[in-house]
């Protein structure tokens, strides 16, 4: 049986600790330096150091991404860049330029080595390629359908591991090689600071009607012609481990701590369920339901399953489906009284239904009650960012629960 690695985004040392938490086995994070996310926060040396620590203390890996194409004057930098990361233990360091690849291996030759999908990796010869060259894995373009996964797994060595993009946001280029961004706004997407123009409002213009802009859909004032629907492959366990693909990579270094803490979640309680049970496991719809609690587009399998047509994409809006609100973050639970003290992050009244979710655990409903501040006066409302509350909670609730509200129609 493949067991494949749960592989999760780090924006910033907070989410790569969230990440381990919530049920990664791995997570991958991007300096202040030849990272393709410079919208993260990203990581200093002395963050990398911690997460590093952090990480490795529970078992778990970090890979550094260094993915840029880059120019003549990155190279230089990227030396230093080597000379600096080399000693902190990193489990694998991502790249996708062949130039950069042959500096790693020249400089830091004891570290492995993931081919991004930047490099578009998209065949059996490429894959076989790159591990002759010393990659120890290959992540695979989210251009790739299942039956072309499978035939790259069978007609590669056994070795070479194998990774591929299972949920987020999907790119209107190939591997994510997009100039849209540099085009239209002169920032460079494969130097790490996409402008997302995909996501922007279209219309169509003859040259000779300049200022007539003409609808190329339904909606008269224009189309997202480029937006694509977010990847999701929750409901496909099965048949992503029985593909040999090592890793399932979930996208979104720039989300939220709560956006990472849900997702993995429910990918690892899929996986689990199956890897227990495989003969026995059925797919119910409940981890598709949590991940719906999330800020997300409409989903789609991608190129998994055939061609992505025109319902693949989202026509009408720019903006995501936000039915939950993260309201508050566990600091302290009191095992005497029951009752837990939370950071606020969204308004909430005393009388509120609310969901908790904390790891390896399914999250419950409750009511809450007796709302207080942190000066033990009892409040109605807990309408300040970052203030601290306290109420008592039906079940015992750890450090970094999450409590989460249905957004109120």
């Amino acid at each position: 049986m493949n067991k494949p690695e749960l592989l999760a985004p780090g924006g910033d040392l907070e989410k790569l600790k969230t990440a381990v938490q919530y049920g990664a086995d791995a997570v991958y994070i991007g300096g202040e330096a030849f990272s393709l996310r410079t919208a993260s926060d990203n990581f200093s040396i002395e963050d990398m150091k911690a997460g590093l620590e952090y990480a490795h203390k529970r078992g778990r890996k970090v890979y550094l991404t260094a993915n840029i194409l880059p120019h003549n004057k990155d190279i230089d930098e990227f030396a230093d860049f080597i000379e600096e990361i080399r000693p902190l233990g990193f489990d694998a360091v991502l790249i996708a330029d062949f130039g950069m690849f042959d500096m790693m291996r020249s400089l830091a030759p004891e570290i492995p080595i993931h081919v991004s999908t930047q490099a578009n990796n998209i065949n059996y010869r490429t894959a076989c390629a790159w591990h002759k060259l010393g990659a120890e894995r290959v992540v695979l373009a989210r251009e790739m359908s299942m039956e072309e996964i499978c035939e790259i797994r069978e007609r590669t060595p056994a070795e070479l591991e194998l990774e591929a993009f299972v949920h987020g946001a999907m790119c209107i280029s190939y591997s994510g090689r997009c100039l849209l961004s540099n085009y239209m706004t002169g920032r460079d997407s494969n130097q790490g600071s996409c402008a997302h123009p995909c996501r922007w409002n279209y219309a169509l213009m003859e040259e000779t009607r300049e200022g007539e802009y003409m609808p190329v859909f339904e909606n008269e004032r224009g189309t997202f012609i480029f937006n694509s629907k977010d990847l999701c492959m929750i409901a496909h366990i099965p048949e992503l481990i029985k593909s040999g693909v090592k890793s399932f990579k979930i996208e979104g270094r720039v989300k939220s701590s709560y956006y990472v803490a849900t997702i993995i979640q429910a990918y690892r309680q899929e996986i689990d369920k199956y890897l227990a049970d495989p003969d026995g496991y059925s797919y119910d719809g409940s981890a598709f339901e949590e991940i719906c609690k999330v800020s997300h587009r409409p989903y789609t399998t991608g190129f998994y399953f055939g061609k992505p047509g025109a319902q693949e994409q989202v026509y009408t809006t720019n903006s995501y489906i936000r039915d939950y609100d993260l309201i508050g973050i566990v600091l302290d639970y009191d095992e005497k009284t029951g009752i837990a003290t939370i950071t606020q992050r969204n308004r909430f009244f005393a009388g509120d239904e609310i969901e908790i979710m904390q790891p390896n655990q399914p999250f419950f409903t409750q009511t809450v009650e007796d709302l207080e501040n942190e000066n033990g006066e009892k409040i109605d409302v807990a309408p300040h960012a970052q203030m601290i509350v306290r109420f008592k909670t039906v079940k015992p609730v750890c450090a970094n629960a999450m409590v989460r509200m249905k957004k109120k129609s």
